[in-house]
């Protein structure tokens, strides 16, 4: 038998160490949470992403109640970058999380959403960086292979 042991490099900031464009999409982010349609379940998420032309595109989760018809805050805001943008490479997400009248601690992408930035780095050819908002400390990682090492790919 053979051991694989998988690590993930995961860098924590507090808000005044991010640079202008991160504090930036962050702002954008928790701003898309707000608008989001959560009914069922209160949990409103936002993410904002940058694009190598300056262009910041957001998005914000829409549940249904012919669950799970709904779309997360990172695929909306993915899909209509890479819509309207066709030709624009993805810098970097950010994320946030509003629950219970407050921004939540730490929010990370679900499985489906690692694995649409899993494309959208192949199909780019570059690291998306990504920043998941938390009230007392912002988590960043390079590229999406530090949370999903072990991606389909195809």
């Amino acid at each position: 038998m053979k051991e694989l042991k998988i690590t993930a490099k995961i860098d924590v900031y507090n808000y005044e160490e991010l640079n202008s464009d991160e504090k930036k999409i962050i702002e954008e982010a928790k701003c898309a949470s707000q608008n989001a349609y959560a009914p069922y379940s209160g949990f409103k998420v936002g993410a904002a992403v940058l694009l190598d032309n300056g262009e910041i595109v957001t998005g914000n989760n829409q549940e249904n109640v012919a669950y799970p018809s709904g779309l997360c805050a990172e695929r909306v805001a993915m899909f209509h970058a890479c819509s309207v943008f066709p030709q624009a490479k993805i810098k970097s997400i950010a994320i946030a999380a509003f629950f219970n009248g407050d921004f939540v601690e730490k929010i990370s992408p679900c499985g489906a959403c690692r694995q649409v930035l899993v494309e959208a780095e192949k199909r780019s050819e570059n690291p998306i960086k990504i920043l998941m908002f938390g009230k007392n400390e912002i988590l960043s990682v390079e590229s999406i292979k530090e949370l999903m090492p072990l991606a389909f790919k195809f």
